[in-house]
């Protein structure tokens, strides 16, 4: 069975909500459509120019990513209160970086340097960041968390920029503690008439479903087959 190491998964809110996991060691993703519950079909696919359009080829680097929509203008350089934008942090020849991705479109926005981007603030900690998300889909909230892989998370006020180190704990992170040296990507399901749900993905295929509003794991870790997770491990 093929073993989920060295993927970074990222949102989708533009059109039919899905996820997609970039598996950086063969180059290759796969859309995971959260309606029908499973990948489509003809996935994995390469990555390439005509799928990500100029972001294919900083896929190997990537870090981490996800979606916002409709923040400030002035943060994301594109107007519009639905507009949906995915955000890729990745390094180019040593230097952390940021694409702005616009879902509409299906193209890039700009790619810039982490430094001049919104998420500055993120510099110190970008080489330990393995996750990270919106953690609440309205509007006027800007917070945003981020898991990394020294057992420690960030939170981000992104209207104040305030950042906030913390260690993952019972009180910070009910149930994730005891997998916290095990996380290696986590991607949120914005599920419009439920509780939103982070799903963290651990070493040893296995997952948690995190509940976003009640900030706890409603599970603990669940193995990623293709009854969980259908047609994510195919070759």
């Amino acid at each position: 069975m093929p073993v989920l190491k060295n993927v970074v998964a990222v949102d989708w809110r533009a059109g039919m909500d899905r996820c997609y996991f970039f598996f950086k060691d063969s180059l290759t993703y796969s859309r995971f459509d959260i309606g029908d519950n499973k990948v489509a079909q003809g996935y994995p696919a390469n990555v390439s120019a005509s799928n990500w359009d100029d972001f294919h080829s900083h896929v190997k680097n990537l870090r981490f990513g996800f979606t916002t929509t409709g923040i400030h203008p002035t943060r994301s350089g594109i107007n519009g209160v639905d507009s949906d934008i995915l955000w890729l942090f990745y390094y180019e020849e040593g230097l952390p970086m940021v694409c702005q991705y616009d879902q509409d479109t299906d193209k890039v926005h700009s790619l810039a340097r982490l430094e001049d981007s919104p998420w500055n603030s993120l510099s110190p900690y970008f080489s330990r960041i393995v996750a990270g998300t919106w953690w609440q889909n309205y509007r006027d909230v800007q917070l945003f968390r981020f898991l990394m892989n020294d057992a420690k998370a960030l939170s981000l006020d992104l209207r104040t920029n305030k950042l906030t180190l913390e260690a993952i704990t019972h009180t910070t992170w009910p149930g994730l503690e005891n997998y916290k040296h095990r996380i290696i990507t986590a991607v949120q399901n914005d599920r419009t008439w439920a509780d939103s749900y982070y799903y963290i993905f651990l070493t040893d295929n296995e997952y948690i479903r995190y509940n976003i509003p009640k900030n706890k794991a409603e599970s603990g870790p669940i193995k990623v087959d293709d009854v969980s997770w259908p047609g994510l491990l195919r070759d």
